[in-house]
């Protein structure tokens, strides 16, 4: 409460009733680094997503469907706690003739129309951030230089995307595209960084034209002599002289992305130049692997279907042994996973939760909340990793020796909707949200349902999360061949326990045939599925599943675990 109080002392400096706090840094990535998460500081609130409204008299955090347990165990006893879209910042602030401060290179004039539409109040730009004035911390940033990737990793060249965008612009009468997204960066130019902790991200922006120059402006600490050498025609400059060169331009029209153009370069760009474009088409460019990409990630699931396998086939085993706990269990994970010589890191925190926990959808284990595995309970794992040829995203839900009908029920069910997302048969004009009812329908039939999207999409050697398809009620972007999503529903009851089952999936063109095929290889166990429950095209596809499996991972087992994958993908 301290902190909350010495934030509100600075109101009335800058003569404002109100501040609001974002997740995310001056780089909108989904993973802020410790030094930057003011949310963090200021709520005690560690998930991904989320907003601080603070008031003179109250404090709210507005969060989503994956967050609501977590920040309500976390942020509950300073903060009201609302869930978005339910409740919107707008609701707090209907009718209120206020002044609310925020810090403009947070904020993206989008962002600040969904969280509070046109209400009243005046939203007041600041030139500091109020609670870096408060939060006195080490600063600790990446020593480690940005670094481009081999050519047998991708199958374009940064010569060939840098046409396409050249291309783009001129089909558009448009001068400048303003990248601000890191990861778009990272797919132009075939590069990438350890600026943030589970995604390789150079942060960074660029300035390109239609003629094809191009303008890197990033911490000039980050950049080699090589790296330099390698792009001759790139200018390299300070991050911290960006707004200065954006000023200079005039006359000019400008793309640039509303979901991360920050509130701040919007206005230096709009004061003298026309835009006329708010959507950065990499996001789409990068969205579609080509042939070397799809191939390699498929080495990385391989590699990574062994690591988590094996620690399945360990952990049936040892559950009730030495006391084994949620952290001592995702830490056992991590060792496998290092085991392979090609894993770089993790793609994001290991959600690892046993009984109840398994319920907080992302749920991260720590020394207060850690549980011990037990006989019949039900132990959920969601876990990734990065590989230089490959991002990985796979949930498995394992029983530990647990009986209860109804679980096992819900369980197949879950499965259902997961098989019912794998056999989709997709069409030139399908998009996520037709799919996404697909893979609820039979939770549906009993009155259930899950609180998050079915599926994201999954970057290369890049983000776990990416835009812009998805499959989810409101996503409209149709599926094109070489997309990566992932496929997985769940359901979570309070207090009780948690199931998903989560495969990546990519988009295959055969003989003129668009469908989904998958990445993951890790058995589904078994030990909760209801045989007479699925029918006879769902068996055949669970079958199938376990045997491309079996032939994927038998070279990588020893004796013992290649009987244990023998009995786990037998055929029912």
């Amino acid at each position: 409460m301290e902190k909350i109080n010495k934030l509100k002392k600075v109101f009335k400096r800058e003569k404002i009733d109100g501040y609001i706090i974002p997740k995310n840094d001056e780089f909108f990535g989904e993973y802020t680094p410790d030094y930057k998460d003011r949310l963090n500081f200021i709520t005690n609130f560690s998930g991904s997503y989320g907003l601080a409204l603070i008031l003179k008299e109250k404090n709210y955090l507005f969060v989503d469907g994956r967050y609501t347990l977590q920040a309500n165990n976390q942020s509950g006893k300073f903060f009201k706690i609302f869930t978005m879209p339910d409740r919107m910042p707008s609701d707090i602030l209907k009718g209120k003739k206020i002044s609310i401060g925020f810090d403009p290179t947070l904020f993206t004039k989008k962002s600040l129309a969904i969280f509070f539409k046109k209400e009243e109040c005046v939203f007041k730009p600041l030139l500091k951030n109020l609670v870096d004035e408060i939060w006195t911390r080490k600063i600790k940033k990446s020593k480690i230089k940005f670094f481009t990737l081999p050519d047998r990793s991708v199958s374009e060249k940064y010569q060939t995307k840098i046409n396409k965008i050249s291309n783009y612009l001129k089909k558009k009468k448009t001068d400048y595209l303003f990248i601000t997204a890191s990861e778009n960066n990272a797919w132009l130019l075939n590069i990438r960084g350890r600026d943030t902790k589970y995604t390789p991200l150079p942060c960074s922006y660029i300035l390109i034209d239609k003629n094809k120059n191009i303008k890197f402006f990033c911490d000039l600490k980050k950049i080699s002599f090589t790296f330099r050498r390698y792009f001759k025609k790139i200018e390299f400059l300070d991050i911290k002289i960006c707004y200065k060169i954006l000023s200079r331009i005039k006359k000019n029209k400008f793309i640039i992305d509303e979901n991360t153009c920050s509130y701040f370069f919007e206005n230096i760009i709009r004061l003298n130049n026309k835009i006329l474009n708010f959507q950065d088409p990499i996001y789409f460019l990068k969205a579609i692997k080509g042939k070397k990409e799809i191939e390699n990630i498929k080495k990385a699931h391989i590699y990574d279907g062994v690591a988590l396998t094996k620690y399945l086939f360990w952990l049936k085993k040892n559950f009730n042994k030495n006391n084994i706990t949620e952290i001592s269990a995702s830490q056992k994970l991590f060792k496998f996973r290092k085991k392979n010589k090609n894993f770089k890191f993790l793609s994001f925190p290991t959600i690892s939760g046993t009984g109840p926990n398994g319920a907080i959808i992302h749920y991260n284990p720590t020394k207060k909340t850690n549980r011990r595995l037990k006989k019949g309970d039900i132990y959920l794992v969601d876990s990734g990793g990065q590989y230089e040829f490959g991002t990985t995203d796979v949930t498995r839900t394992i029983s530990l020796k647990n009986s209860d009908k109804r679980i096992k029920d819900i369980f197949t069910r879950v499965l259902k909707g997961h098989i019912a997302v794998a056999n989709f048969k997709l069409k030139k004009n399908t998009s996520g949200s037709i799919i996404d009812n697909y893979a609820r329908k039979y939770l549906k039939q009993i009155g259930l349902d899950y609180a998050h999207g079915t599926g994201h999409g999954v970057g290369y050697f890049l983000n776990v999360h990416e835009g812009p398809h998805a499959i989810s009620k409101r996503n409209k972007i149709n599926f094109h061949k070489g997309m990566i999503v992932s496929n997985e529903p769940g359901y979570y009851e309070r207090n009780k326990f948690g199931i998903r089952i989560e495969n990546l999936i990519y988009v295959k063109e055969n003989q003129k045939k668009i469908n989904f095929e998958n990445l993951t290889m890790v058995p589904i166990d078994k030990d909760l599925i209801i045989l007479e429950n699925l029918d006879q095209n769902e068996r055949k596809w669970l079958n199938n599943y376990h045997k491309t499996v079996f032939k994927n991972l038998k070279r990588y087992m020893n004796k013992s675990e290649t009987l244990e994958l023998q009995k786990a993908c037998l055929a029912f």
